[in-house]
């Protein structure tokens, strides 16, 4: 079994798109633990006059949680699956949603360009070739003292977090997904899970790629110590980063 990457990632999220919103839709506190996460940006409570990039959008969700977070700010909404980004676009937004079809390591030749005062980005980093490329990709996209959240998949100590993430995946997520004949992208969700950074290895990268005030939070439910909000901010002064 190995990890999905880049157009046969997107292929498989095309495939999957149409069920995806009720398999998604059946974890339970799915939703509202994505807008925690985006609470956890802090921002202002209507976001009027802000401009955020909602990072790996898939079918919407995280970009719903984000415009309830921030209402009034315009939200550029970006994902390298034409089909989940169809779904997302499908739905109703504000005028200030846009989206648009882009890779995480593609955005300047999309025309995506900053500055951008916060960037929210849910399940991304463990689908990423390289995750150090897109970390500094988004801090050159924020103002000085700008936000991150990350909403992702990243075990936490102890031995846990980890048996239960194989039990789940084994009894429900792969067999929902063969189900849904997408054998393929549940697979890979249950590999990458269980291969990329941990909760603390995580916050390590993000700290490493200059952003600052690095917290990692849990979130509630039977996917504590498997799911975490990373946040961290742009210095307001960066210095030189070897790249």
């Amino acid at each position: 079994m190995t990890l999905l990457r880049d157009q046969a990632l997107s292929a498989a999220f095309d495939h999957a798109a149409p069920t995806y919103d009720r398999l998604v839709g059946a974890n339970p506190g799915y939703h509202a633990q994505l807008r925690r996460s985006a609470r956890r940006l802090a921002l202002p409570w209507d976001g009027l006059g802000m401009r955020l990039l909602d990072l790996g959008c898939g079918t919407g969700a995280s970009t719903a949680a984000l415009a309830a977070a921030a209402p009034l700010a315009e939200i550029v909404a970006v994902d390298a699956s034409p089909g989940m980004l169809e779904r997302a676009a499908a739905k109703r937004w504000s005028a200030g949603v846009s989206f648009v079809h882009a890779r995480a390591e593609e955005l300047e030749a999309a025309g995506i360009t900053g500055p951008f005062d916060a960037v929210f980005a849910a399940y991304l980093f463990r689908n990423v070739t390289d995750p150090d490329a897109v970390l500094r990709t988004v801090r050159d996209l924020l103002l000085p003292g700008g936000r991150l959240a990350v909403h992702e998949y990243a075990l936490g100590d102890g031995p846990a977090p980890r048996a239960v993430w194989r039990a789940v995946c084994d009894g429900i997520v792969r067999p929902l997904g063969a189900l849904c004949g997408d054998s393929p992208l549940y697979r890979h969700l249950s590999l990458s899970v269980r291969t990329f950074d941990s909760a603390q290895a995580f916050a390590g990268r993000m700290a490493r790629q200059c952003f600052r005030g690095v917290r990692v939070l849990p979130v509630p439910g039977w996917q504590t110590g498997i799911v975490h909000t990373f946040v961290g901010s742009v210095p307001t002064s960066l210095p030189a980063v070897a790249r």
